[in-house]
Parts: structure tokens; C-alpha cells; sequence
């Protein structure tokens, strides 16, 4: 379903979110959940679901399989995905791959590689350009992860 939303003060703005906030689990679906909606200006009643018991209560009650679960003027949104069809956000998910920054590292290893070996011995292509480009591309690769 997808609804053109209102801006402004309103009833209509006001989201009810019921997501699971546990001692030893915090659903990482239900924060964005609710970052999405702030940042589409709704005002949030955070429910909080304490228990295992507390969410399987919840999912029986309202017939589905999974939190977070978002009501809006009273009717139930769905979860995270729902959510996010709901307000029409169509941007790329954290989730997604993207090959950008590693691409950027090799570049960068590559260009490296030729300028030390010109300015070591005004051969820009060599065997030990190569080497000096997997040596760079290792080490930044490894940088990346920490």
C-alpha cells in the first residue's frame, strides 16, 4: 500500500510502534523503524516488548509472524519493510553491498605503485610495480576493516 503522506501537526501523524527491546536483544529493525518515522515527522508511542512472552502474547493477538509492527491512524502498517513502502523510501537499505570504497583503494594502490617506481627508478612499468600495488592494496584493504 502506498499513501501520500500529510505534513503538519495532526492525528494522523502520530505512529504507535511496538518493537522488542529486551535486556540481552535490542531489534535492530525496530530502531530504524522508528528512526524512518521521526524522520518522516510522525511523533512515536514507543511500545516496547520486554519479554519473549511479551512479543509471542503480541504476535498471536495481532496475527502476525513478526516485530517491529507499526499501526497509524489505527491501522496496522506492517513491519520495517512495510514501513518503508509506506512512506514511499525508496533509498538503499544499510544492508546493501556496495563495491565503491574498494574499488577507490585499488585506484588509489595503483597510482601509488607508478609514482614510486618512477620517482625510485623512472620505470613506471615493472614487475616490482606490481608488487609495490598488491603490498599497498593489502595493506588499505586491512586498514578498511578496523
Amino acid at each position: 500500500m502506498v499513501t501520500t503522506l500529510k505534513s503538519g501537526p495532526g492525528p494522523d501523524r502520530v505512529a504507535k510502534l511496538h518493537r522488542m527491546v529486551m535486556e540481552d536483544h535490542v531489534c535492530p529493525y525496530g530502531i530504524k523503524s522508528k528512526w524512518l518515522l521521526e524522520r518522516h515527522g510522525f511523533d512515536v508511542a514507543d511500545h516496547h516488548l520486554r519479554s519473549e512472552d511479551e512479543t509471542e502474547a503480541f504476535k498471536r493477538e495481532h496475527g502476525v509472524d513478526t516485530t517491529p509492527q507499526i499501526f497509524i491512524s489505527g491501522e496496522r502498517i506492517g513491519g520495517y519493510d512495510d514501513l518503508r513502502e509506506y512512506v514511499g523510501d525508496s533509498s538503499s537499505d544499510d544492508d546493501d553491498t556496495a563495491y565503491t570504497p574498494v574499488i577507490v583503494i585499488f585506484a588509489v594502490c595503483a597510482l601509488l605503485a607508478l609514482a614510486i617506481g618512477w620517482a625510485a627508478s623512472g620505470q613506471v612499468l615493472s614487475l616490482r610495480t606490481v608488487e609495490r600495488f598488491a603490498a599497498l592494496a593489502m595493506t588499505l584493504l586491512a586498514v578498511q576493516k578496523l
